[in-house]
């Protein structure tokens, strides 16, 4: 199946845990991801015919199913990076588009006003204010720790023979990141204050303190790449251990606690599209689930989530539990329990084909694109009736094979993620969704990268030179091409904190006895 054929081809989606997920990131759809389709009229009134039929009880595969209609994938933009294929990006450049310049102004700007306000309070003893070549030199470490995972931050400017790195001393010294670290903040704390006030009340935004930087990474994600075909929807954890409301547990992740986000992701490349912060539980319930309330548009009607995406000519394929709103309750010929491997049900509810299917566990899916049953076969490893093990083919329906084949593209931005994950352990929540930031931003860039290249036919870098590429070229923002370090001893750091001419100190990039700006994480 080619997935470059916007003409001919539908949008499908891949829902995995709970479907109703997709419902936060539709407006990116609705606002340009698809051409608008004409209302046309769908199959012929034998197939509606047979469709009613197949309502009122379970099948097997000896029932043949209706081919179900496919809508045309008409996207507004060619599928890829929206960048101009013929020109060369470095990894500073890709790494900007996410990080713009406007960004790393506004970052600054919170960032010096909350410095202030710590050294009026006196909880911060010094602060001199940053500018965008210390944010770059920041982030730069801060993408260097996800590449050598130190046990502790301070490690990086130890000069004993076990810890003895000259690159985060190149860059700036030890007590200066940790002033940064100490007082970096999204928005602006002046209006922090105000939203808390709010708090209870229908204006709280509890996504107010990391809102400007998410705007403007979600932004970014949504211009310079278009997903093809398939897409995926999936929740990631951003593991959070210290206390506060919007943390989560789930019980079936690797990081059981944490914030919950709602990722889409291209399914071909595992680029994200867009995400979505998890805050809880509706205010105003609707009487259609949690998870309903949870993550549909308010204005967007009570209509079951697949029957909705059906109406704007979005196909769906996803996982569904039994108990879910709109599940068929009938018994009529459902799967037994003494079903074997390879056994399965099927009920068809107008557009929608729900499917039971015995492997080691139950299966159940929801699709608006697939038919029951095609014939195909997988293999499994079965136990014989002498005790022995061997292969053989069991039915599987054509839900689960398309869902297995396109349902990793959060996976794999996920795994893109933790092989060199920025993530550091901290009690500000806010600071660790900042962080997650910057992997999505990291991981994106690489990908467009990745992407660029095989458009040139060229050999693109690994993640870890990508990422060593841009920790060098971030460091080497304001300085004149050079990192060695007898610049900063000539004329030291201009956003550092001067604690006497000449010190030791400045010229290492050492801690001074003082602890300026101390805060360990």
């Amino acid at each position: 199946m080619k997935m470059l054929e916007p003409p001919h081809l539908p949008l499908r989606l891949s829902l995995q845990l709970c479907p109703l997920l997709l419902l936060p990131l539709l407006p990116l759809a609705l606002a340009g991801l698809l051409s608008p389709l004409p209302r046309t009229s769908i199959g012929t009134s034998g197939v509606k015919r047979r469709a009613t039929e197949l309502q009122n009880e379970w099948h097997d595969i000896s029932v043949e199913d209706v081919e179900p209609h496919q809508f045309p994938f008409c996207p507004q933009r060619t599928p890829g990076v929206q960048l101009d294929v013929l020109k060369e990006y470095s990894p500073l450049e890709l790494f900007q588009l996410f990080f713009s310049k406007e960004a790393i102004t506004v970052l600054c700007h919170n960032t010096n006003n909350n410095g202030q306000r710590k050294k009026l309070q006196g909880t911060q003893k010094q602060w001199i204010d940053v500018d965008s070549k210390d944010m770059l030199h920041y982030l730069s470490i801060v993408i260097y720790q996800g590449l050598i995972r130190p046990h502790s931050i301070r490690d990086l400017w130890r000069t004993d023979r076990l810890h003895n790195l000259p690159f985060p001393v190149s860059v700036m010294p030890g007590y200066r990141y940790e002033a940064i670290n100490a007082c970096l903040h999204m928005s602006d704390p002046a209006a922090d204050i105000l939203n808390d006030q709010l708090r209870g009340q229908a204006g709280y935004d509890g996504l107010f303190t990391v809102k400007p930087l998410q705007d403007q990474i979600l932004t970014a994600c949504r211009a310079f790449y278009h997903p093809h075909q398939n897409l995926a929807i999936d929740e990631c954890m951003v593991a959070m251990k210290a206390q506060h409301r919007m943390k989560q547990y789930v019980k079936d992740k690797p990081t059981k606690w944490g914030f919950k986000l709602f990722i889409l992701a291209d399914s071909k490349t595992g680029y994200t599209c867009d995400f979505n912060i998890y805050q809880g539980k509706a205010l105003t319930p609707s009487g259609n689930g949690l998870s309903y309330d949870a993550c549909h548009e308010p204005d967007s009607g009570a209509v079951p989530w697949n029957r909705q995406l059906y109406q704007i000519h979005y196909g769906a394929c996803g996982t569904i539990r039994e108990n879910r709103i709109g599940f068929p309750r009938t018994e009529v010929n459902a799967l037994p329990k003494s079903a074997v491997r390879g056994d399965m049900r099927w009920i068809r509810d107008g557009a929608l084909l729900y499917v039971k299917w015995r492997d080691t566990r139950d299966v159940t899916m929801c699709s608006s694109i697939h038919k029951a049953y095609s014939g195909r076969t997988t293999q499994r490893c079965l136990k014989n009736p002498d005790g022995t093990w061997s292969r053989r083919a069991i039915s599987v329906p054509e839900p689960v094979l398309q869902y297995n084949r396109y349902m990793g593209g959060v996976d794999l931005s996920d795994a893109l993620i933790k092989y060199y994950s920025v993530s550091q352990k901290t009690s500000r929540w806010y600071r660790k969704l900042f962080l997650h930031f910057v992997d999505i931003a990291v991981v994106n860039s690489f990908i467009i990268h990745k992407e660029l290249a095989k458009e040139k036919q060229h050999n693109p870098l690994t993640q870890k030179k990508f990422r060593e590429a841009l920790c060098t070229q971030l460091a080497d923002v304001g300085k004149d091409g050079s990192t060695e370090r007898e610049e900063d001893e000539e004329g030291g750091d201009s956003g550092s904190p001067v604690t006497g001419g000449g010190s030791r100190e400045e010229a290492t990039g050492l801690f001074p006895c003082s602890g300026h700006g101390r805060e360990l994480l």
